[in-house]
């Protein structure tokens, strides 16, 4: 049956004998966050009608009618003078009052053949799928921005670090593309998440399907779905989706945490490797010579911020028997959330990363410490038919005596290099250069700087 709004607007006032309480109406209202689906709401319900006129369980004259009514209430929502009222509840029911207001019955007959419970997870759905596909194309800017850098710094040479102590020479532009990496690994989970997101449950009713002869086909056809849930209970009830796109979100900002974690290192005066641009630090109000990286360091607290609606949700969903519980109304104010944070952080980083200045000198510089190069030294001696671990034994002596002079290993005469093994002959100095070091790497995945320029082509034509 075809629910009934009251005059107040609630669709089963006739099954209560007192009122609901001011204090419960706000308690269980979400008309004042999910209006943010007003649009796809009212997508959905002119699919839901165009096939219910199709189907002639409504008339021509209804849908027409509906259609109407429903571009008048696009405007006044878009114009801003649409008047959203707590006592109508949700999305849903503060469209389809005013509908009814418009165009009488025709918008009466609109919910035929459907609940809110499968309207508002289609609702969700079609939200979701649009805030993917932004996100997508965000996260491409973001790894075009990244890879500009990467390209004017394919050749600059910086210490690579492990357990945060120097560890080997790379160049910067190499260092970048990992970040490249872990945001396109990003996208491909973005672009699998949306497969299991845009799946139809609208026709599904409140849990068991309809009586009405519905085509659920024709709908997921006029709204873009590649399919329609397939079991009526867990269309209704699945977030699924949502926790999905969360835990993405969630490893995005992981990303982008551990990103400015760096950009924050490399800015500090004592490291000194970076400057970025003004517009996205700021400073003290008691210290005037201070820069903040303010934008990278908020970044890192908007990462814990994603990762809770995360487990927010899990949590939500995990003791939930089937099919739809009021429970689920909490899906919305963490997903909502989370595609706000995820969406402005990128959209600034990309812009950030266009405004990084790097400073070459000091990079050198800190390679240059650390017997960055002492690695190299080993493949040398096994590249004369010592085994890796003499090999590995005859260097780590050699850096001790480097320790104990205060020198570097460049720094010794080939007789001092020669006293760790005979087999080291002229050609080491070669060897013991930071240029040398990161050229020999020259193989797919490795820091050389062909190897990076030959990376960023190959991700350039993957991007498009």
């Amino acid at each position: 049956m075809t629910a009934q709004l009251s005059k107040k607007g609630e669709a089963w006032s006739a099954r209560f004998s007192e009122p609901v309480s001011d204090l419960v109406k706000r308690y269980t209202a979400s008309v004042f966050f999910d209006k943010r689906l007003a649009e796809v709401d009212i997508l959905g319900s002119l699919a839901h009608a165009e096939m219910l006129a199709y189907q002639k369980i409504i008339s021509a004259d209804d849908y027409a009618a509906i259609q109407k009514g429903m571009s008048q209430i696009q405007g006044e929502i878009a114009g801003g003078k649409f008047e959203w009222l707590l006592d109508l509840e949700d999305v849903h029911l503060n469209i389809e009052k005013r509908l009814t207001e418009l165009v009488g019955d025709a918008g009466k007959r609109l919910h035929t053949g459907r609940s809110r419970n499968d309207q508002v997870a289609t609702d969700i759905r079609l939200y979701l799928r649009g805030a993917i596909d932004d996100i997508s194309g965000l996260l491409r800017e973001l790894r075009l921005a990244l890879l500009d850098l990467a390209e004017q710094h394919a050749d600059t040479i910086l210490p690579g670090f492990t357990h945060m102590q120097v560890a080997q020479p790379i160049t910067f532009g190499h260092h970048v593309l990992a970040y490249v990496e872990m945001f396109g690994r990003d996208a491909e989970r973005m672009q699998d998440c949306r497969k299991r997101v845009n799946r139809l449950p609208l026709g599904a009713a409140a849990l068991a399907g309809t009586t009405f002869p519905i085509d659920r086909e024709r709908v997921a056809k006029t709204l873009g779905f590649d399919d329609v849930c397939r079991n009526s209970l867990d269309a209704v009830s699945d977030r699924d989706f949502a926790i999905e796109f969360c835990a993405s979100a969630a490893l995005v900002m992981t990303h982008v945490s551990r990103m400015s974690e760096e950009l924050v290192i490399w800015m500090s005066p004592r490291i000194g490797f970076i400057d970025i641009a003004d517009r996205f630090c700021t400073g003290s109000s008691i210290m005037p010579q201070k820069k903040n990286p303010d934008v990278p360091e908020l970044a890192r607290g908007k990462t814990g911020r994603v990762n809770g609606h995360l487990i927010a949700l899990l949590t939500l969903m995990k003791g939930q028997p089937l099919a739809y519980n009021k429970d689920n109304q909490e899906d919305k104010e963490p997903l909502f959330d989370t595609v706000d944070t995820l969406t402005d952080t990128l959209r600034i980083f990309a812009d950030m990363a266009r405004g990084i200045t790097v400073k070459p000198d000091a990079m050198r510089a800190a390679a240059l410490q650390g017997y960055a190069t002492a690695t190299d030294l080993a493949d040398y001696l096994v590249k004369k038919g010592l085994p890796f671990r003499d090999a590995h034994e005859a260097v780590a002596h050699a850096v001790r005596s480097c320790v104990d002079q205060g020198c570097d290993l460049s720094d010794l005469s080939l007789e001092q290099l020669r006293a760790f093994s005979p087999l080291i002959e002229d050609d080491i100095f070669q060897v013991l250069t930071l240029e040398g070091s990161v050229a020999a790497r020259d193989h797919i995945g490795g820091t050389a700087p062909r190897q990076v320029r030959l990376a960023i082509q190959h991700l350039r034509q993957q991007l498009g």
